[in-house]
């Protein structure tokens, strides 16, 4: 990994990081995650960069970001080029790489499956090649008894033996237990820290591990931020999007990070299937995450078994199927299938290639997304549901995702939805 920056790279972290070691919130003037993402949109529908703001001649630019952010309040965060020199500084003294989502070296997989929801930088040690193959998360609790960390250490010698990443979010409990156990057995590991990014480099028994490529540490948040609730619960999200599967070895009932971030792959994200722990004490946690869909953990033995429950793929949800013409398993209903084959004056544009999320109901979104990011003029959901055979509530349901994935704006008077145009890269 490279210790530049590139000029967007640099833009984004004046205009998002506090650049001050140990000061979470060292600006009040920084740009908050919601801010930034519109801000990036607007640059990007205007065909322009985040490093365009950094120009000598980048007055009319400004002038025209000033309706989404105050263009004084840019100037004063794009002025921050000492504190951020220093900042670079401090960070490649120790090892420490920075990535934007407007950098190739960004990892495929957070950008293919978060979208917008990617973290626009991420900090990170080690190899971050690590951060694209794969593998099994396991998570769980931090306060868990001797059992618990025993099974979650023999699960990480399981992936370190079948010769797959393990990846975790590097907290005490289960995250550390499952981490040790691949890593002491020569396995590779890719942990996701929500604090501590640069205490954990520094760290002597990591140092070497990190130089030899058997681990990647990365983080969204400042290398030297301390722990915050919201910023561990926020982390899970990536510790899913950059793994095949899950486990859940360890989990409370309606409450904590863990439970937190396995309900919602369950519910909304469909990132990758979700098992659970299947043999010993499984608890109260655990037994109701299963009631929501997580699959019993079937204990793999070997490399063909493991690779298996890695590469299973649920069927889709019964919920509703009665108002989906287009959920079939996989085959799209003959009416789609005619609308894609001879699309009329008014019909939808056909869809892309085949989408890389787990469950067949996220590939029909996929596909589905698709077909309304190509939208030729602005539509209702009444007429959005005619053109896809679904209900109307159906079709709310999407148009309401992809507005807040970015791929939709929702107009009103009347209320109609049309693609943002900025399908392209988002910085």
């Amino acid at each position: 990994m490279s210790n530049s920056l590139s000029p967007n790279t640099q833009a984004i972290l004046l205009l998002t990081a506090p650049l001050i070691a140990g000061r979470r919130d060292s600006s009040s003037d920084l740009l908050k995650p919601g801010e930034y993402k519109r801000l990036a949109r607007f640059l990007r529908d205007r065909q322009r960069e985040p490093a365009d703001l950094l120009v000598s001649d980048a007055r009319e630019l400004l002038k025209e970001c000033q309706q989404l952010v105050g263009s004084d309040r840019l100037k004063t965060l794009l002025a921050r080029g000492f504190l951020l020199s220093q900042a670079v500084d401090r960070w490649q003294t120790r090892a420490i790489w920075v990535v934007s989502r407007a950098d190739v070296e960004y990892t495929k997989r957070l950008k293919a499956r978060l979208r917008e929801d990617a973290p626009p930088v991420l900090y990170g040690c080690g190899d971050a090649a690590l951060l694209d193959t794969g593998g099994l998360a396991v998570v769980g609790s931090r306060d868990v008894d001797e059992g618990s960390v025993e099974y979650a250490e023999g699960i990480g010698r399981l992936v370190a033996k079948v010769r797959r990443t393990l990846v975790s979010g590097g907290a005490r409990g289960i995250d550390q237990a499952a981490m040790r156990g691949a890593l002491e057995t020569g396995g590779k590991v890719a942990g996701v820290l929500a604090d501590s990014l640069e205490r954990t480099a520094m760290n002597r028994e990591h140092r070497n591990l990190l130089i030899d490529g058997q681990l990647v540490v990365i983080s969204p948040y400042d290398p030297s931020a301390g722990f915050n609730v919201g910023n561990a619960m926020q982390r899970n999200k990536l510790i899913y999007a950059l793994a095949d599967a899950a486990l859940v070895v360890d989990s409370d009932y309606d409450k904590g990070g863990t439970w937190a971030g396995a309900v919602e792959q369950l519910e909304k994200l469909h990132l990758v299937p979700i098992y659970v722990r299947s043999n010993g004490e499984t608890g109260k946690g655990l037994d109701a995450l299963r009631r929501k869909g997580a699959l019993p953990w079937p204990n793999p033995d070997d490399a063909e078994a493991f690779d298996a429950a890695l590469a299973f793929q649920a069927p889709a949800e019964a919920t509703n199927q009665e108002q989906l013409s287009l959920v079939n398993a996989r085959e799209p209903a003959p009416e789609y299938m005619a609308r894609i084959e001879t699309p009329g004056a008014g019909a939808l544009a056909a869809p892309s290639t085949a989408s890389m999320l787990a469950t067949p109901a996220e590939e029909l979104f996929a596909k589905v997304r698709s077909l309304l990011e190509n939208m030729g003029t602005p539509k209702t959901d009444v007429e959005v549901a005619a053109e896809l055979n679904v209900s109307k509530s159906q079709a709310k349901d999407w148009l309401q995702r992809l507005v807040k994935e970015g791929v939709l704006e929702k107009f009103s008077k009347p209320i109609r939805y049309c693609p943002t145009k900025t399908s392209g890269r988002l910085f």
